[in-house]
């Protein structure tokens, strides 16, 4: 079947033509769909208006969502919706703007989460598995902490009066949401049961409990300051929050002891002490209940450890909400301020399903981010907003192979012209996605939890995969190099920007310009 160019993007056909050549291209060419869609593409782009203050930023972060995660997305979305997937955009992709982005930390060619993020929140690129600290620290050294903190984007929103929210579907105290607001030696510090007593000893706060006591935290930074601390909270890692009792358990907890913390400190009732107009909740249907225009602010903990990945959550205990459902949420409270806000969205289970080597929830959960991107369009004005969409760093994930077009992009490579699977050079068929390295091949058939796969052994290679159904949400890619789970990956990351400001996103640019392009839209840096 030959497939045409689907006019699906939303773009009206633009039939004015420059009268410099119009005479010099045949009129089939001029009336051709892919010619007159590029045109309407860059008038539309032309069109724009150029502004960089902004009242709002959002800044949305897709973790592990490398350029090839981006390009397998938008095909298995168009692909779900009947189409042979390649013309599709992700809602974002649209945006007028886009810039790529370096990603390595000071002292890792291939970076992490902590780092990453530290450099997008504060403008200042730091080492592997710290939050929050310049490169001068040492990693799991409390002592070295002290004069190398850095501020970020979040807190100084909060001091020029914004309201702030943080909202992700990885634990709250994980790297990327955690360096929203933490200072710490070691992103694995998320609760007193992952820290040395020396270190603790030493001082050094958890990041469950710099994120109770954010506000008190801050003004102590900054003498005269008063802020009213974070609106919005919302993701997994409940454990880090309650005490290692059962008799703290939630109704949904999986396991027989929900709480990780050895000192006797529950930090959700902490917080509601020192926000007694706040609502914590816990549930779907505690999400639901919620009233935006009345509620001053939301501590939502979902899940005992990381929320469920999207494929997965019709399968939760008590229900949880999905990103785009805890995105439209959050604007709602937020924009009750007249002043602006500012809003970090991780969807932080991309990442996780590549370390999975699941390739089909890693689609998903960026389809997902995808819709709460949308989600942000329609409840915000775009005249006011900027809205950023980038990742921190990217995965070993390859589109491989020479399919047809249209050919499933989760399923095995099949030439253009043929009806059956191409084989290799050993006569085993093979899939256009694969991974350089990690955990490797699984059939777990419509097991849709990616972490499931921990409980087998690392297997490199290849498999024949004549009998197997590869577009299974449980299949794992096969891979060639055998780990206990997949790496992240070197390469630059995409950056789609709209709004105020975003026209900042031009050209290849290092991590920690992100800050400034969020400070020149704020105006967030008075010195």
């Amino acid at each position: 079947m030959k497939f045409t160019r689907k006019l699906a993007t939303g773009f009206a056909a633009f039939a004015v033509v420059s009268s410099a050549y119009a005479g010099s291209v045949p009129d089939k060419q001029l009336q051709n769909d892919w010619y007159t869609d590029a045109q309407s593409i860059l008038s539309q782009k032309l069109a724009q208006k150029l502004s960089s203050k902004a009242k709002n930023v959002i800044l949305f972060l897709g973790d592990g969502m490398g350029i090839s995660t981006l390009t397998a997305s938008r095909i298995r979305e168009g692909q779900l919706a009947g189409q042979p997937g390649e013309e599709n955009y992700l809602s974002f992709e649209k945006f007028p703007y886009t810039a790529l982005v370096k990603t390595y930390n000071v002292d890792s060619q291939t970076p992490d989460s902590a780092g990453t993020m530290t450099a997008i929140m504060s403008g200042v690129k730091t080492d592997v598995g710290v939050i929050g600290v310049n490169e001068n620290i040492e990693r799991g050294k409390c002592s070295t902490v002290a004069g190398n903190e850095l501020v970020t984007a979040l807190e100084l929103a909060e001091i020029g009066g914004l309201s702030t929210g943080i909202v992700s579907t990885a634990r709250i105290t994980h790297a990327t949401p955690a360096a929203t607001y933490a200072k710490s030696a070691e992103r694995n510090w998320e609760d007193v049961s992952d820290m040395p007593e020396t270190e603790l000893t030493a001082g050094c706060k958890d990041i469950a409990d710099q994120l109770v006591n954010f506000e008190t935290n801050l003004e102590a930074k900054f003498s005269g300051t008063d802020v009213n601390g974070i609106e919005v909270v919302m993701g997994g890692g409940r454990r880090h929050f309650l005490p290692k009792d059962a008799a703290f358990n939630s109704a949904d907890a999986v396991s027989s002891v929900e709480g990780d913390r050895t000192d006797s400190r529950d930090l959700t009732a902490e917080w509601q002490v020192a926000y007694p107009n706040g609502q914590y909740v816990i549930d779907q249907t505690g999400f639901d209940a919620i009233d935006t225009e009345t509620t001053e602010r939301i501590f939502g903990l979902f899940n005992e450890s990381h929320m469920q990945y999207e494929a997965n959550r019709a399968k939760d205990i008590a229900g949880e909400p999905s990103l785009s459902q805890m995105t439209e949420k959050a604007i709602k409270v937020l924009d009750n301020n007249d002043k602006g806000f500012f809003l970090m969205v991780e969807s932080g289970r991309i990442d996780h399903a590549h370390h999975a080597g699941n390739a089909s929830n890693a689609l998903s959960d960026t389809i997902e981010l995808s819709k709460a991107v949308q989600a942000a369009l329609d409840n915000t004005n775009p005249e006011e907003t900027l809205i950023i969409v980038t990742a921190d760093h990217g995965h070993v994930f390859t589109i491989a192979g020479y399919p047809k077009r249209g050919n499933p992009i989760l399923g095995k490579v099949v030439s253009v012209g043929e009806t059956e699977p191409a084989l290799a050079a050993d006569d085993l068929p093979y899939t256009t996605l694969g991974y350089m390295n990690g955990k490797g091949f699984r059939d777990l058939g419509a097991e849709t939890d990616a972490d499931a796969v921990y409980s087998e052994d690392s297997l490199a290679g290849r498999i024949d995969l004549s009998a197997v159904d590869t577009e299974t949400v449980g299949f794992h890619q096969e891979t060639l190099v055998p780990l206990s789970s997949e790496t992240h990956a070197g390469e630059d990351v995409a950056l789609h920007a709209t709004g105020p400001g975003g026209y900042f996103a031009q050209g290849n640019i290092e991590q920690s310009v992100i800050f400034h392009m969020i400070n020149q839209a704020l105006g967030l840096v008075t010195k």
